[in-house]
């Protein structure tokens, strides 16, 4: 038996034995993508962490209405925050850290402009990329899409980690680690550059803010490469992987 289509929906309209009516982008994708029928068992997501079994109703042009079954909690989202702070990408590099950042637990995605950043960034490109994000929670049962920030400067992308346990600033440049990753515990930020990577200047202010500088190794991995690997990196040794 297939896992029902799960589908985001304002949290407002959500609660258990009401009828919804489910529109716009989500209902589109339902429709015409996955043909989900009348009668069909989906599953609505608040974007909070708590999942609505429901039963299609009445499929329209425009709208699909569903009457809500059931709630529960969530049991695959992280139990300890983790902050992805990226460089932005040329082409559709960020949407791939996008994509496998939110499979491997990681609850907000910072992206940033910096010294060696050739990229361009416009809102259309961060709502694409907030797209992504809620595609990526659905397809790996997620009820929370991590949350899309874009910085056009690294100070203020690395001053909204202020309040995370640990700051880990990847850096490749860096002959060995100040901080061992498979020993943190709690909250987590970590910073992976762009292309380019990252400048000293920018790695002293890393300092200042306190980040702790972290190789990964003695060979020189691509952007979106090193970014999902700091993820993982830091996910298993908060026990997401586990």
């Amino acid at each position: 038996m297939s896992t029902p289509k799960r589908f985001f929906t304002d949290a407002n309209d959500l609660c258990n034995g009401k009828t919804v009516c489910l529109e716009g982008e989500e209902f589109v994708h339902a429709k015409t993508v996955l043909r989900v029928e009348e009668g069909a068992e989906i599953v609505l997501l608040d974007g909070g962490g708590k999942e609505y079994s429901a039963v299609v109703q009445k499929v329209e042009k425009h709208r699909l209405s569903a009457h809500i079954t059931g709630v529960t909690l969530c049991d695959k989202e992280p139990k300890t925050k983790i902050y992805l702070l990226c460089g932005a990408l040329k082409g559709d590099k960020t949407e791939l850290i996008v994509q496998k950042a939110t499979e491997l637990g990681v609850s907000a995605i910072g992206v940033f402009s910096s010294e060696y950043c050739s990229a361009y960034i416009n809102e259309n490109k961060i709502e694409r990329l907030r797209k992504v994000a809620k595609e990526a929670a659905k397809q790996c049962l997620r009820a929370c899409a991590p949350q899309i920030t874009y910085f056009d400067n690294l100070n203020a992308a690395l001053l909204s980690a202020a309040d995370y346990n640990n700051k880990l600033f990847a850096c490749e440049f860096l002959n060995g680690s100040q901080s061992d990753i498979t020993k943190i515990s709690g909250s987590a930020a970590v910073a992976v550059g762009s292309e380019g990577g990252f400048s000293e200047a920018e790695f002293k202010l890393s300092q200042e803010l306190g980040f702790s500088g972290i190789s990964l190794g003695k060979r020189i991995l691509r952007a979106e490469t090193a970014a999902i690997a700091v993820c993982a990196l830091v996910a298993s040794a908060l026990g997401e992987l586990g």
